[in-house]
């Protein structure tokens, strides 16, 4: 269908911000100008229950997290179960992005889905190369799992999440978890994820530099930042659709855009883990860019309806770790 009506004045920000030169800036200089669009373009965030900040020492280091329990929920009766808990990794291509420019979203999965919500504030690159952020974000899911008591959440419910970039450190920590035993990762929400590496499908060949999508050399700038070979191109680690065993993953839900670069592998990974015996939805927003969720489109509404609706329904389940 035709770009969607709502998206053209966000489109017209992203030209006034000059993404096709980003591959001719500096990190620093690329993050403070993905300030400045956020702060222009994403709407006021919902209020939740509680906001709190903490650091988390890991066997990766330190990684800092936002905390947010979602409004609606009695917190501190007697007998009450703990809340689920989504692990949230950032979008922003490893290079730019933060706890901030996905407060938004953080916000809105909490709510939506009734569960406490921990954004993951993992290393960026060029400061910290591959494998700085898969072991960030794997050490960080496994604290969160070892210490769910205080942070009063449900070891048997826990969820990983993430948008972009993000939605590829989803998809990492499972693959983790799955290699090492644990944590139990019950659930993934792959929001438009970047699953492959090599840059060669046609979504990302015929949508670069169009409607918001970075160009080839942009996307080989954020390559070059976070990886240190070409040959990590191929690392399972660095490209989950190259993972030659998709089975016993867990469930997984994958929203993809109709316009967005990223769209193709996204979709061939739902298939690859269907045919893996893996339970995956896939949902393509026709009209709809990268990075939409962010943004107060009528569409981003729904596929956040969407999205936590599923994670409800696996907190809902009763499934818990494997026996």
């Amino acid at each position: 269908m035709p770009l969607h009506p709502q998206v053209q004045a966000h489109l017209d920000r992203l030209a006034a911000a000059n993404l096709a030169g980003l591959h001719t800036v500096t990190p620093d200089v690329a993050r403070a100008g993905a300030r400045r669009l956020t702060a222009a373009s994403v709407g006021e965030p919902e209020p939740v229950a509680e906001v709190t900040e903490r650091v988390l020492g890991t066997d990766a280091g330190d990684v800092p997290v936002r905390i947010y329990r979602p409004s609606g929920v009695p917190t501190g009766a007697t007998g009450a179960r703990p809340l689920p808990v989504v692990v949230f990794f950032h979008g922003g291509g490893y290079v730019l992005g933060d706890l901030d420019s996905h407060d938004g979203l953080a916000r809105a999965l909490a709510n939506g889905s009734q569960s406490v919500v921990v954004s993951v504030d993992y290393p960026l690159a060029p400061e910290n190369k591959f494998p700085a952020q898969p072991n960030a974000g794997y050490a960080a899911t496994a604290w969160i799992a070892d210490h769910a008591a205080a942070l009063r959440i449900d070891p048997s419910r826990i969820a990983v999440a993430g948008d972009s970039a993000g939605g590829n450190l989803a998809a990492v920590v499972a693959l983790k978890a799955r290699a090492n035993g644990g944590p139990y990762i019950g659930f993934q929400l792959l929001i438009y994820p970047d699953l492959d590496f090599r840059r060669t499908n046609r979504s990302i060949t015929e949508l670069a530099g169009q409607y918001g999508n970075i160009t080839r050399e942009a996307q080989q700038w954020f390559m070059n930042h976070y990886l240190t070979t070409e040959a990590e191109k191929l690392n399972p680690l660095v490209s989950p659709l190259l993972e030659p065993d998709l089975t016993a993953l867990p469930p997984a839900h994958i929203i993809t855009a109709e316009y967005d670069a990223l769209r193709d592998e996204g979709e061939e990974y739902g298939r690859r883990l269907a045919a893996a015996g893996v339970p995956v939805t896939v949902k393509r927003y026709d009209g709809m860019i990268h990075e939409f969720l962010r943004h107060p489109f009528d569409d981003a509404k729904v596929a956040i309806d969407d999205a936590t609706a599923a994670l409800r329904r696996f907190f809902d389940s009763g499934t818990g770790p494997r026996s």
